[in-house]
């Protein structure tokens, strides 16, 4: 053979041999990734062709699937649009899933192991394949206090059930419509969600667990629950001058509006707290040290890694911190402290449930197409952040801010409510983000904890954020809940 023949035979050689190779990385390596990718017409036809199980809040439907008369045999929708878009999120034949759409997409589409007797049941008996349900926690009154009450305002909501962690409220807000990113047109589809993105925030993101922002002086139950495991007692007096030197610098740290908190100088714990005496807390936080302030942080859940429920939580942080100044700064929930909504709510639980932190869960069951179920979440402790004799105390400290200091605005009339806000500074040129964290119930048994925080707006998180925790918490109550 001469020497261009060969030349051309190892050509078609190296060819067919990359060809046969490529076909068997498609076939074998990148077969699973290709099934299940939303690009694969044939699996999106199937996908369509089945009735995807329902996702169920107090036995009602809030996402569900019916039939149509169109090419894809159903259309995904969402009754109550925006009210519960922060948990469904969508269910899109542009963008896939979100939400628990994404999350509990094996049960709901059917292909849970779970569920495998119930597909072999179909295929002997010639029944059309469906999908499972999933009941939420979520409370509707509850769930529609926190919407109606964050209705044109950027920040999001969350409410917990102290004694379990069930997840009672879940709205980030503004709100979108997910029926038109779940619609069969695409255009549609597309142009609806160019619309989102040009919005900032875009309201797809969930709020409550995908952002963190600076807590201000919610962190200061942080601070409190440091002293008080240390030794120190809510009649502890420390020092609350006007202004305090921050350590090694020239910088004074004023009050709010640079107010005094007490003319003596010095003040109990609880009062500090009262009225939320940025100077006592700052000082205080020096006194600790950063090891007991982090450790107090880390014990109930910040700095500790995301999580799910089953919805992915980004992680809360005190974050880097040099120097007792920045100490000072950080104990008053300045500096690099960042905390989500859903991480603020768990502080306040932690201390409604004697001290007892449990774990944040969204999904009550799980339950095949006949309705029997196939899993159930059981209450699980997280952890204990503080002493039942701490947390005590810590109750009693957050009942006289919202009878006696700033959190009034959060009072119920007939039950006992408790809390902190917080008022913290962003850029120069920005309004103040607003917080408020609490609890309420009979007295002694809280029945429910809430967090609830607001991007900007004119205001203290004891003008803005305390009223929407009340309308919550009250709603929750006056339905009996956990009654």
């Amino acid at each position: 053979m001469n020497s261009p023949l060969r030349k051309v035979s190892i050509s078609v050689m190296v060819l067919f041999t990359l060809l046969i190779l490529n076909a068997n990385y498609i076939q074998v390596v990148r077969s699973s990734e290709l099934r299940s990718s939303q690009y694969n017409t044939r699996i999106l036809a199937e996908a369509y062709d089945r009735e995807r199980g329902q996702i169920v809040v107090a036995g009602n439907p809030v996402a569900q699937s019916v039939r149509t008369d169109d090419a894809l045999t159903y259309l995904r929708q969402y009754p109550q649009g925006e009210l519960y878009s922060t948990v469904t999120g969508y269910y899109s034949l542009v963008y896939g899933n979100t939400g628990i759409e994404q999350t509990e997409n094996e049960i709901l589409a059917g292909s849970d192991d779970r569920l495998a007797f119930r597909r072999i049941a179909d295929l002997l008996t010639g029944r059309d394949p469906s999908g499972g349900n999933v009941e939420l926690t979520l409370d509707p009154a509850a769930q529609q206090a926190a919407y109606d009450a964050l209705d044109g305002v950027e920040g999001a909501a969350v409410a917990l059930d102290p004694a379990t962690g069930a997840v009672l409220a879940m709205v980030s807000s503004p709100g979108y419509d997910p029926n038109q990113l779940s619609s069969h047109d695409p255009d549609a589809i597309r142009a609806y969600a160019e619309q989102l993105a040009a919005q900032d925030p875009d309201p797809r993101v969930n709020q409550t667990i995908a952002e963190r922002h600076s807590p201000g002086s919610v962190f200061k139950l942080i601070t409190a629950a440091a002293a008080l495991e240390d030794g120190y007692t809510a009649d502890t007096v420390v020092p609350a001058p006007q202004f305090y030197r921050l350590p090694g610098t020239t910088t004074d740290l004023p009050n709010f509006n640079r107010e005094v908190c007490d003319p003596s100088g010095e003040q109990a714990l609880i009062q500090a707290l009262t009225i939320s005496c940025n100077t006592a807390f700052a000082q205080l936080g020096v006194e600790l040290g950063e090891d007991r302030v982090r450790a107090a942080a880390e014990a109930f859940g910040i700095d500790q890694g995301g999580f799910e429920m089953p919805l992915g939580v980004v992680e809360s942080t005190v974050g880097d911190i040099d120097g007792d100044a920045q100490l000072a700064v950080a104990s008053i929930g300045q500096q690099n402290v960042q905390i989500t909504p859903l991480q603020g709510a768990m502080i306040a639980s932690a201390i409604a449930n004697d001290g007892e932190l449990m774990t944040p869960y969204l999904v009550d069951q799980l339950q095949a197409p006949d309705l029997s179920v196939v899993d159930q979440t059981r209450p699980e402790v997280r952890g204990q952040p503080v002493s039942a004799g701490v947390a005590e105390q810590l109750q009693e400290m957050m009942v006289s801010v919202v009878q006696n200091g700033s959190g009034r605005r959060a009072q119920i009339d007939g039950y006992t409510v408790g809390g902190k806000t917080g008022t913290a500074q962003t850029t120069a040129d920005a309004d103040d983000n607003q917080w408020f964290v609490g609890f309420a119930g009979p007295d002694g048994d809280p029945r429910i904890a809430v967090a609830v925080f607001i991007q900007g707006g004119q205001g203290t998180g004891g003008d803005l954020s305390a009223p929407v925790a009340q309308q919550i918490m009250s709603a929750y109550l006056a339905a009996g809940g956990g009654g």
